[in-house]
């Protein structure tokens, strides 16, 4: 199945300001219209009673430098 990115954003923010921004997705996920923007694009989508949601903390190892760095990832996930 072919992908569309509809929507992307990425920023570094303290963790008050990502705590502020999951506590207003929250918030839309519960009314069932979830909107995203950044200063250049917006998007609104109706988000089902019964979606399935899932929670992922990964450890990845940069392979040149052994750096480490995790990924905690939310995502919602429905099919239309």
């Amino acid at each position: 199945m072919p992908e569309e990115e509809l929507f992307k954003t990425e920023t570094q923010s303290s963790r008050t300001e990502i705590a502020e921004a999951l506590r207003d997705a929250a918030e839309q996920v519960e009314s069932g219209d979830v909107t995203l923007r950044s200063d250049t694009d917006e998007q609104t989508v109706a988000v089902p009673e019964r979606p399935r949601f899932e929670v992922e903390l990964e450890r990845l190892t940069d392979s040149e430098t052994g750096d480490q760095r995790y990924e905690l990832e939310y995502e919602i996930r429905w099919t239309k």
